[in-house]
């Protein structure tokens, strides 16, 4: 699969400080981009200059096979973006700010205004002005015009903001849709990690400016392993109950009531048995499987991780 977006050494300085170091991303064509990291990370800042909206102190910007520079309308125009909040001409109603954005993007088709309410559940709608609409409407909304000229590179910035779970999941589908039958590549921010999960191809991972992790998330499934978690009344005596009368040596001790044991021959019936056996107090026992919150959590405490 061919690159769609590239960055190399994509650095930005504001009033001295470094808020984006060194950034090399990597987004093929037609997939899924999740770009995870906590607030203030360098999300938003990367995605700035990706659309332009911000200048690169240092570093390059490929998008489409060329680099991108102050000049490049052509490319900017295969582009959609959402970046932070959507914002439109209050006073008018949503198919109007949607035929001035055609109007403005030199994008005549006609049908494009209803298919892109439809493909947001945005109906019933006509004679409502914007400035009425709830916050999950505007989202929706501000979508629906990011996708109107089927474009060929999506950048979301937080797009499911001020959706309710039923409006995650169909703005997910959505997504899914444009990527697999629309061909769109979509590159998404977004803190909903277990949305990122079910969706994202890829995930990128950035803290303190820095992109510490890009690994499909094929990669991050292998690697997610079940284990059972403990809550005791001690982990230090459950602990050695587990290394001296078990053998059991994979295991973590999370804090002072909790233990992981990641051991896959070790039966949780057993496991209960000899504990209590040995005066230590169960609170309760379950079997888990990591997910990307895991996964994400270990990056952002230890750094980078190989894939």
């Amino acid at each position: 699969m061919s690159s769609i977006l590239r960055t190399i050494g994509l650095t930005k300085v504001f009033q001295g400080k470094e808020v984006v170091s060194e950034v090399n991303m990597n987004v093929k064509k037609g997939e899924i981009y999740g770009f995870l990291g906590p607030n203030g990370a360098g999300k938003t800042t990367v995605m700035k200059m990706l659309t332009n909206l911000v200048k690169p102190t240092g570093g390059e910007i490929e998008i489409f096979g060329e680099k991108l520079t102050t000049k490049s309308y052509q490319m900017l125009g295969r582009m959609g973006a959402i970046i932070e909040y959507p914002i439109f001409y209050d006073k008018l109603k949503a198919r109007e700010n949607l035929e001035m954005h055609c109007e403005y993007m030199g994008y005549y088709n006609k049908k494009a205004v209803d298919e892109a309410l439809e493909l947001v559940n945005l109906r019933n709608i006509e004679q409502k002005p914007v400035k009425d609409f709830s916050l999950g409407m505007k989202q929706r909304l501000g979508i629906a015009r990011a996708i109107i000229t089927k474009p060929e590179l999506l950048i979301l910035d937080e797009p499911i903001n001020g959706l309710d779970p039923l409006g995650i999941k169909e703005i997910r589908d959505l997504f899914k849709l444009l990527s697999k039958e629309y061909g769109m590549t979509l590159l998404v921010s977004s803190h909903i990690l277990g949305e990122m999960e079910q969706m994202a191809d890829t995930i990128g991972v950035i803290n303190h400016g820095r992109l510490i992790e890009e690994v499909a998330m094929d990669r991050v499934r292998e690697r997610n392993t079940d284990y059972i978690e403990l809550k005791v009344g001690d982990s230090k005596k459950a602990a050695f109950v587990l290394t001296n009368q078990l053998s059991v040596s994979n295991f973590k001790l999370m804090d002072e009531v909790t233990v992981r044991v990641y051991d896959p021959q070790v039966r949780q019936n057993e496991l209960t048995k000899t504990l209590v056996l040995h005066d230590v107090v169960i609170e309760s026992i379950h079997k888990k499987n990591s997910s990307l919150e895991d996964y994400f959590f270990s990056l952002l405490n230890g750094g980078n991780r190989s894939a």
